[in-house]
């Protein structure tokens, strides 16, 4: 396991967001995806984006902002 899975596992599981479900719309309507698809396409994205998302997500956090809302987002863009 990578030094970012093992921190992208930390931050979700200390946010309690570990069950969550993100709804979006797609080309094919409404999807309803687990968050642990989203986190494991993360995952399995490129160095250096897994470098830009982590960058997002602490500034989120730093600023005592909503992750889920940018994960909705990455979300949306696996709807597609």
């Amino acid at each position: 396991m990578t030094t970012f899975s093992k921190w992208i596992d930390v931050l979700v599981s200390e946010k309690g967001i570990t069950d969550r479900m993100i709804e979006v719309e797609g080309a094919s309507g409404l999807n309803i995806i687990p968050l642990e698809i989203i986190i494991d396409a993360i995952k399995s994205a490129p160095k250096q984006e897994q470098e830009k998302i982590k960058t997002t997500l602490v500034m989120i956090d730093f600023k005592n902002g909503d992750v889920m809302h940018f994960f909705k987002h990455l979300a949306g863009a696996i709807a597609q």
